[in-house]
């Protein structure tokens, strides 16, 4: 072999090689990225996002900095209006959780989650049926059996907003107890919700896990149970004597109620697809960070990871149930309309 081919051969290899590299990291950011959180401050999403905010910078993810914003306004409305008016720009992401979906049906806020791009599914919130440690009720049938003998008093129950999640829950335990046993009272966001309830401003709330786990290992709050179909994998003592794993299930506890929320990213419209592909990729490195693994454990989550076609079908399911949870509870603003049929 001549040197003249030799040196081709080893220029085309490093050719290859380069184009290789590109290919891998066909674009990333090249400014600092506005990580969107259409919520308050101390709710879950909120921690979730300046979580993910330190584990990036910690181990150098991104070359550029992201930049945390909260957007809570109208229910989460100016996130999202926000991120639709922001259509193929690649520097804005933005964490969703159930008000994708609520916060359209219940205000008739000019938007949907077809106007978005989904990137990925990042885990499944869950709800637990707290109460204060000094309250009476040391099960959730005992607080239930409560709320449907008082014949005058109205019991007090503390979420997130209006027509969301929180309340959306609260209305299917009226099912149980009976219409208009509780009065719903909305907070700005999940760190609120739980102050009052410590402060006994409420009876209860269905706060998700991270949003009161202090407060429960501080021995402020008490969980009765938790809106899932069973119990958490997580047998880490939380407090002297519990796990999130001893939480009974609602449904063990006579109330047949389940509810998980979202914990996803979306980007604009109209981004490329190796655009996505970077954010796709580096959530894939939270992910996989010990961080994150304990992170998860903190908040009780349910550690379920979605891309592709697989998150944008699961979304669309979410969507339908979201409609139809809503439609019964009565929380439909004028107008809404049922998703359309595939």
């Amino acid at each position: 072999m001549t040197i003249q081919k030799t040196a081709r051969l080893t220029m085309g290899a490093a050719a290859m090689a380069v184009m290789g590299a590109t290919a891998a990291h066909a674009w990333e950011p090249t400014k600092p990225v506005e990580f969107v959180i259409p919520a308050g401050t101390g709710g879950g999403a909120d921690q979730m996002a300046r979580f993910i905010q330190g584990v990036i910078s910690k181990h150098s993810l991104m070359k550029q900095p992201m930049i945390v914003v909260n957007k809570g306004g109208g229910a989460g409305a100016e996130g999202f209006l926000e991120v639709k008016g922001a259509a193929g720009n690649p520097h804005k992401i933005i964490i969703t959780l159930s008000n994708l979906f609520t916060t359209p049906y219940g205000t008739g806020v000019p938007f949907s989650y077809k106007e978005m791009t989904p990137v990925a599914m990042l885990a499944l919130d869950q709800f637990v049926l707290w109460v204060n440690k000094d309250a009476p009720y040391k099960t959730a049938k005992e607080y239930i059996d409560a709320v449907k003998a008082a014949e005058d008093k109205k019991y007090k129950m503390g979420g997130t907003g209006s027509k969301q999640e929180d309340q959306i829950i609260t209305a299917a335990l009226e099912r149980v107890t009976a219409p208009k046993k509780f009065v719903y009272i909305p907070y700005k966001g999940g760190g609120e919700v739980a102050t009052q309830l410590v402060g006994n401003h409420v009876n209860s709330s269905v706060n998700n896990p991270i949003e009161a786990v202090a407060q429960w290992r501080g021995g402020a709050l008490r969980p009765l149970c938790i809106f899932d179909g069973k119990r958490s994998t997580y047998t880490a003592k939380v407090t002297e004597t519990m796990a999130w794993s001893d939480i009974p299930t609602c449904k063990e506890s006579g109330l047949p109620t389940e509810y998980q929320m979202l914990r996803g990213i979306f980007m604009p419209a109209g981004v490329k697809a190796e655009e996505t592909a970077f954010y796709v990729d580096l959530f894939k490195k939270v992910r996989a960070t010990p961080d994150w693994k304990e992170f998860m454990e903190k908040g009780a989550f349910n550690d379920t990871f979605m891309t592709g076609a697989d998150y944008a079908k699961w979304v669309a399911a979410a969507d339908k149930t979201h409609f139809d949870l809503m439609k019964e509870a009565g929380f439909l603003a004028a107008g809404a309309a049922a998703p359309a049929a595939k």
